[in-house]
C-alpha cells in the first residue's frame, strides 16, 4: 500500500483516452480505494464518472485533484515499461502518477488523526477542458481552501497559470480568376496579415513577474475552395493564453479594432494566481524540503491551463505539483519512478504536518 509503482503500472494499462475508458479506469480506481476501506462517492454527468474521497477533519480542505484521462496514443504505449528507473507508457507523468500517489497518499492517512479534511477528487476529462469533471465538482460544492493538482512539474511548485482564450472569426476578401490575382483580395493572405498585426497589439506586448509574454497560437485556418479562385472568405482561430493580470474582454477588444465582423468566443478559462507567500504554498516546499533534500524549491508559472482554475472563483488557492517526467504527450512519456515515491512522500508528509494556528490560516 505504501508504494504507489504497481498501482501507476495498472493505470497505465488502462487507455482511458476516450470516456468509455476513462469510466474503466475510474471503476478500477474506486475498486481499489474500497478494497483500502475508504469512503468513495462516485458521481457521473454527461455519462462521465468521477470519484470523490474524503478523509479527516477540521475547519480547513486539501484537495489532492487528479485527472485519469490521458490523450491518444498507440496501443504500445498502454503497455508500461521500466528502464533504468524510469516508468514509460501514456499518461505515466500526465498525471497517472500523480493520481496513484494521491490514492496511496489517502489509503496511508485515512487512520491517522488529521487537522484538515483531505478531499481526493479523481475527475475523467481534463485533457478536454474538465467541464464535465472538476468544474461539475466544483458547481456542486466539492470545494477546498488548498488545491493540489498533480500535473507533471518535476518536484516545483507552479503556482500560476495563463488563461484560455479561443476565438473564431472571418476575414473577408474580394473574389477574383485565379490568372488575374491583382483584381481581387486573396482573404487567406489578408488573414495571415492580420495575424501579424495582433502578435503587435499592446495585449501581445505586456509581461509579468512569471511569464514574458502571452501565448498566440495561429490554430487553424481554413479558406479557398478551388485553384483558379481568389478566395473571398478566409477562417481563422486563436489559441491565446492570456497572463493572469489581463482581461479576456480587452483582448477581444483590441482584436476588434483590426478586424471587420464578429468575434466568436470559442472558450474562455480563468487564469490561476496564488501568491508565493500563500501559508499552504510555503508548507508545502517546507515538505518538499525536507524530503528531497532539495536547498531551494522552484517555484513558477505554468503556460498550459488546469483543472485548478475552476476553484478560483470560489475562493480556493490551487497550485500544480508533481513528480519527475518528460515527454508528456508524446512518443517516450515517463515518469522517473522514485520521483513518484518522494512525490507521495511530501503529500503524506505536508498534511500531517498541517497546523492552522502555526499557517495563520484566515
Amino acid at each position: 500500500m505504501g508504494d504507489p509503482t504497481h498501482l501507476l503500472e495498472e493505470l497505465i494499462k488502462i487507455d482511458s483516452s476516450t470516456k468509455s475508458g476513462a469510466n474503466e479506469a475510474i471503476a478500477y480506481c474506486e475498486q481499489w480505494l474500497i478494497d483500502q476501506g475508504l469512503p468513495v462517492e462516485k458521481l457521473e454527468n454527461n455519462g462521465f464518472h468521477m470519484l470523490v474521497c474524503e478523509i479527516g477533519q477540521g475547519d480547513h480542505t486539501i484537495v489532492l485533484n487528479g485527472h485519469i484521462d490521458v490523450i491518444e496514443a498507440e496501443e504500445r504505449q498502454f503497455q508500461p515499461s521500466i528502464r533504468d528507473g524510469k516508468m514509460y507508457g501514456r499518461g505515466a507523468v500526465d498525471m497517472k502518477a500523480g493520481v496513484a500517489a494521491s490514492m496511496v497518499t489517502a489509503a496511508q492517512l485515512k487512520d491517522r488523526e488529521l487537522t484538515s479534511r483531505v478531499m481526493l477528487q479523481i475527475v475523467p476529462d481534463e485533457e478536454t477542458g474538465g467541464i464535465n469533471g472538476t468544474k461539475y465538482l466544483t458547481e456542486k460544492g466539492y470545494l477546498g481552501d488548498f488545491i493540489i493538482c498533480g500535473e507533471p512539474t518535476n518536484m516545483g511548485i507552479a503556482i500560476q497559470s495563463k488563461g484560455v482564450l479561443q476565438l473564431d472569426f472571418t476575414v473577408r476578401g474580394k473574389s477574383a480568376h485565379g490568372s488575374r490575382p491583382w483584381e481581387g483580395t486573396n482573404a487567406i493572405t489578408k488573414a495571415i496579415s492580420l495575424y501579424e498585426e495582433i502578435l503587435e497589439l499592446p495585449f501581445a506586448q505586456e509581461s509579468s513577474p512569471m511569464f514574458t509574454q502571452p501565448s498566440i497560437n495561429l490554430a487553424k485556418i481554413q479558406g479557398g475552395t478551388v485553384y483558379n479562385k481568389v478566395p473571398d472568405l478566409c477562417q481563422l482561430s486563436l489559441d491565446i493564453r492570456y497572463l493572469p493580470d489581463q482581461s479576456p474582454k480587452d483582448i477581444v477588444y483590441q482584436i476588434q479594432t483590426i478586424i471587420e465582423g464578429p468575434i466568436t468566443i470559442h472558450n474562455s478559462n480563468n487564469p490561476v494566481k496564488t501568491r508565493a507567500d500563500n501559508p499552504y504554498v510555503e508548507a508545502l516546499g517546507e515538505s518538499i524540503k525536507r524530503i528531497t533534500e532539495l536547498e531551494k524549491v522552484s517555484i513558477f508559472g505554468q503556460h498550459g491551463s488546469n483543472d485548478g482554475q475552476f476553484f478560483t472563483k470560489y475562493g480556493g488557492s490551487a497550485i500544480e505539483f508533481g513528480p519527475v517526467g518528460r515527454d508528456w504527450h508524446g512518443e517516450n512519456e515517463m515518469v522517473y519512478i522514485d520521483s513518484v515515491r518522494e512525490y507521495q512522500n511530501v503529500l503524506v508528509d505536508f498534511i500531517l504536518s498541517l497546523d492552522d494556528t502555526q499557517l495563520k490560516i484566515n
